[in-house]
């Protein structure tokens, strides 16, 4: 027994020796099979990978065990992949579904590469994945649903990628989940309320996407949520109310969505470890919480512009280490002397880079302590207030300044000298202010690439020193008092790229040969200087070139040939110039040309055709010719033919002007010898001569319900205007003139209007329909004349309406204005040279100015009218002046001084009108005094604020207000036409009759530019 029992002894050692071994060997059999799984599933990866600019996979082979492999961390116990990292390998390719297989992997980290394709679903099946990051990559479809087998998942950052759909249901499940980022993809939806089962959360970022709704309210439930991004989405409505209860936030960004709301007053004292809140871009009002003041010490930054602020900003001096200080574009400061009471405190904000204020409502003067911000201050934003004042010489204290913007406020004085120590400023714009004096240290400030200087009163030479600047690639002096030549050395700049703009200056002299070094420069503007000499040639080598500029100048010369290099130009003016010669044939080549203007240049020949071009402009050249139909220019002679028939030419002009004189002769000796048969026919009832039979006092009384105050439609100095309804004219409605013979003049008035509009017509004169020459029911004389009834009243209502409703607008476009002025001056021109005998009207004005139902005016009121026979004949007593001819504001300065009328007169109160159609001011309006008047109000701003003096309702409106005294909101047609419009205005108004224009080179001037006004408006629909 005791030897059977050692043999059952060692039998059983025996088989617990082979049980063990049998159990390592399986063991080592299943450890071999996961190390050849993990690099067969690696084998793969690397396959699905198509560029490696770095050659980090080049040793993805089977000369070393895969754990050594870059990139690749193993456990070392059991050789299995726990981390695959690549970051910033710029690798391309895609990702392999076999990716799944690495079962042991706790980290896969493709960040910052090139990889495309769509997220595997193979990746749920990484039970033991604890973070998962392709952010920086292209992938695209949708984020897998079966991420819910990653049940240890930690971090998942999905985000610069261009994933779409919604955030998947699946992702509520992961529990311990501590940042989810998926920000700058194209995911759309709401953000789901089961994002408040992520508990453990500490970062949530989803900007940037296409997301809508509201922020839910389930985020309240992330107890340690410490950054949450939602910015550049389409949220709507408040923050939720608890989430300023969230101790745990030390980061809020909402920027750009729609949120609207107030920010709670103690919102830093529920939140006391916020230090970044970024909320830009949306429509939050209200004051900025007062206890920011006591926010901690660490807070960073504040980003609050594009809102809707209001009050004054808090002290801010507790935050030694605020980065950031945003709050453009809101209602901050309310402009006053106490609005900048605040900036004292960020003294104390040493760390401070980036201050801004701009486009809000701080007034008074900038105070010196400006100059105690923080010695790192990179950018300071100060433009778009009410700031005034001179610039403190203490902002030069401001040594790293890269940036600073003044613009559009209403400071003055000089620069001052201690920008000079701006060495490292790369932006400066002081536009649209009131600054003045030379410029003297602009030329240190040598690493400007952005230099805007524009609607200034800066004077005197252009600055040689500008040429230091070597890095400036923008540069606006445009509208101010410069006067001189232009340094050559501005236009050895080769760095100047996007724009150089010396318009609406004083500047003279010719421009420099050098232009041609400016071979990347794309936009030139010199218009509206006192430029001469030629364009140089070598302007053509600006290859780069898409605006040029030179309008308004007195350049001489021809048009260089080289002009045609510029291939890539879009819009050339060359108009109000000397130039002469011809058009060259070659600027044809430039295909990519929209806008050409040579208007009112000395140039003849045949003009090319400019196959794309939607606007070409060559008004004012009489000897142009050919060109398209559309600018209806004559046809070109034949070269060949053009000698051989000068002579017949010659012949034929001698015959029909013998035969033209006789029959003039012959139609004077008649007209002479009618008019003394007729001289004694009666003055009273001139107009039955060629209209229908006078009406009875009977049938006006009647057609006028009594001549019934409610029919009353307009009154004069000697007569009232009635609407009514006249039998004989087949109910016809008509405007009945009813004479106040009682006053003193009336009748001669009377006798004027009928001598006026006896034997004239024309589309743009009232017409006469018949009169009433009788007596009335208290048997007193009456007299009146009977005309159309115009359904759209007078202009004088238009311009100036005594009330504005939705159903009653009263607003006429620019267009329709340009079509009054044409057809007012096409009136006057008939007037005064196309009648039998040339009539004054001596009363110009809205009011005398109808429009029928299709806005086409008419004339009117011929009351004090003159026969220009009549005046010059002495010894006439029917002409003799009555009282002051015209009315105050339209009555041109002559007539004060002499009663002898002119049709200057006339084109004076032309001028006037045409001022007040622009500007919609009367010239009697009540702001201008101290002799002020409507055309010196024009001719001192319309070069320097066009927006100013243009009538508000001719400005479309803008959410984005435009610089003071910039013109860039309008439309270029509507601002080329205006212009136009505001010089011939000018012109017909002139002091002295002699320097105004005459009606038939008006009348040729608006038509022109009704042709090209009109086709810019429907090619810009």
């Amino acid at each position: 027994m005791k030897h059977f029992s050692l043999l059952l002894l060692g039998f059983g050692s025996i088989c617990v020796q082979l049980f063990s071994l049998f159990t390592l060997s399986s063991l080592s059999v299943a450890f071999a099979l996961g190390n050849e799984t993990d690099h067969l599933a690696l084998l793969q990866f690397k396959k699905s990978i198509t560029r490696d600019p770095y050659g980090v996979l080049l040793s993805w082979n089977t000369s070393t065990h895969f754990c050594n492999w870059p990139g690749i961390t193993c456990n070392l116990k059991l050789q299995r992949v726990t981390q695959l990292v690549l970051l910033r390998y710029m690798l391309g390719g895609s990702i392999s579904p076999h990716i799944g297989n690495l079962s042991y992997m706790i980290n896969f980290n493709l960040a910052i590469n090139n990889i495309h394709g769509e997220i595997p679903q193979e990746l749920g099946r990484l039970s033991r994945l604890q973070q998962l990051s392709v952010s920086n990559n292209l992938l695209v479809g949708e984020i897998p649903t079966n991420l819910t087998g990653c049940t240890h998942l930690r971090f998942l950052y999905l985000q610069r990628n261009n994933l779409t759909g919604k955030i998947p249901i699946e992702v509520g499940s992961l529990a311990k989940l501590e940042s989810l980022g998926v920000s700058t993809n194209k995911l759309t939806g709401e953000i789901p309320s089961f994002i408040g089962n992520l508990t453990s959360l500490t970062v949530l970022g989803v900007g940037s996407n296409n997301f809508e709704g509201h922020i839910p309210q389930e985020i309240c439930r992330l107890k340690n949520l410490t950054f949450a991004a939602f910015g550049v989405n389409k949220f709507t409505g408040t923050l939720p109310s608890c989430l300023y209860n969230m101790s745990s936030l030390t980061m809020i960004s909402v920027t750009e969505n729609q949120l609207t709301g107030h920010l709670p007053p103690n919102m830093f004292h529920t939140l006391p470890n916020l230090q970044e809140l970024y909320i830009g871009g949306n429509q939050i009002s209200g004051p900025i919480p007062p206890s920011i003041t006591n926010a901690t010490i660490y807070f960073l930054a504040l980003e609050a512009s594009r809102n809707s602020l209001t009050g004054q900003i808090p002290s801010m001096g507790n935050f030694q280490y605020l980065d950031v200080l945003s709050l453009s574009w809101n209602h901050l400061g309310d402009n006053s002397t106490n609005d900048f009471d605040f900036l004292d405190s960020l003294a104390n904000c040493s760390r401070l880079q980036l201050f801004s204020i701009s486009y809000n409502n701080f007034g008074g003067h900038l105070p010196d302590s400006v100059g105690n911000l923080s010695s790192k201050l990179s950018q300071l934003y100060l433009g778009g207030n009410q700031i005034s004042g001179r610039i403190p010489a203490t902002i030069g204290n401001l040594v790293n300044l890269t940036l600073l913007t003044m613009e559009n406020n209403s400071l003055g004085g000089n620069i001052p000298t201690t920008f000079g120590k701006f060495q490292r400023l790369q932006k400066l714009n002081l536009g649209a202010n009131k600054l003045s004096g030379e410029l003297r240290t602009i030329g240190n400030l040598t690493q400007l690439f952005h230099l805007e200087l524009a609607y200034n009163l800066f004077e005197g030479n252009i600055p040689q020193s500008i040429g230091n600047c070597q890095r400036l690639q923008y540069l606006d002096l445009s509208h101010n008092n410069f006067t001189g030549t232009i340094p050559s050395d501005l236009f050895k700049l080769s760095s100047l790229t996007k724009l150089l703009d010396l318009s609406l200056n004083s500047l003279s002299g010719s421009v420099p040969e050098e232009v041609g070094s400016l071979k990347n420069l794309g936009s030139l503007d010199m218009s509206e200087n006192q430029m001469s000499g030629e364009i140089p040639p070598t302007m053509g080598e600006c290859i780069m070139l898409e605006y040029l500029y030179l309008q308004g100048n007195s350049l001489q010369g021809i048009i260089p040939s080289s002009l045609a290099s510029l291939k890539g130009l879009l819009r050339l003016d060359l108009s109000r110039n000397q130039l002469s010669g011809s058009i060259p044939n070659t600027l044809q080549s430039i295909s990519s040309l929209q806008y050409f203007n040579v208007s009112f240049n000395k140039l003849e020949g045949e003009v090319p055709t400019f196959g794309n071009a939607s606007a070409i402009l060559v008004m004012g050249n009489n000897k142009l010719c050919g060109g398209t139909s559309e600018l209806h220019l004559p046809t070109c002679p034949v070269k060949g033919k053009k000698l051989a028939k000068h002579h017949k030419f010659r012949l034929i002009a001698v015959i029909v002007s013998v035969i033209t004189f006789l029959l003039i002769l012959s139609i004077t000796l008649t007209i002479y010898w009618t008019r003394k048969r007729s001289k004694k026919t009666s003055l009273d009832s001139p107009a039955n001569d060629d209209q229908s039979a006078t009406v009875s006092y009977q049938s006006l009384h009647n057609g006028t319900d009594g001549f019934l105050a409610t029919n009353l439609i307009g009154s004069g100095n000697f007569s009232s205007v009635y609407k009514g309804t006249l039998e004989e004219l087949d109910e016809k409605v008509v405007a009945i003139k009813v004479l106040n013979l009682q006053k003193k003049g009336a009748h001669k008035s009377f006798i004027s209007e009928c001598n006026a509009l006896r034997n004239i017509k024309h589309r743009n004169l009232i017409q006469v329909l018949t009169c009433c020459s009788s007596i009335d029911y208290k048997g007193q004389e009456f007299k009146a004349l009977i005309f159309p009834y115009m359904t759209n009243g007078s202009l004088e209502q238009w311009l100036h309406p005594k009330t504005l409703s939705e159903e009653d607008p009263r607003k006429l476009s620019l267009d329709q204005r340009l079509n009054i002025m044409v057809d007012v001056a096409s009136a006057l021109h008939y007037l005064h040279h196309e009648c039998e005998q040339p009539i004054i009207h001596c009363d110009l004005k809205p009011s005398n100015v109808l429009l029928d139902n299709e806005m086409v005016a008419h004339v009117s009121d011929f009351g004090i009218s003159k026969l220009l026979s009549a005046i010059n004949d002495n010894t006439s007593k029917q002409t003799s002046t009555i009282g002051i001819k015209g009315t105050l504001g339209y009555v041109p300065p002559e007539y004060g001084v002499t009663s002898e009328v002119s049709t200057y007169g006339d084109i004076y109160s032309f001028g006037i009108l045409m001022l007040e159609m622009l500007t919609g001011k009367s010239p009697t309006d009540e702001s201008f005094e101290d002799g002020q008047n409507l055309h010196n109000f024009v001719l001192t701003s319309f070069s320097d604020n066009l927006l100013q003096i243009l009538d508000p309702l001719l400005i479309p409106t803008d959410e984005s207000p435009p610089l003071k005294g910039n013109n860039w909101n309008l439309d270029p047609n509507v601002e080329m036409c205006s212009v136009s419009l505001f010089r011939i205005g000018l012109a017909c108004s002139m002091k002295s009759p002699k320097d105004r224009m005459n009606i038939a080179h008006v009348t040729r001037e608006l038509n022109r530019i009704r042709e090209v006004f009109l086709v810019g408006v429907d090619d810009s629909k």
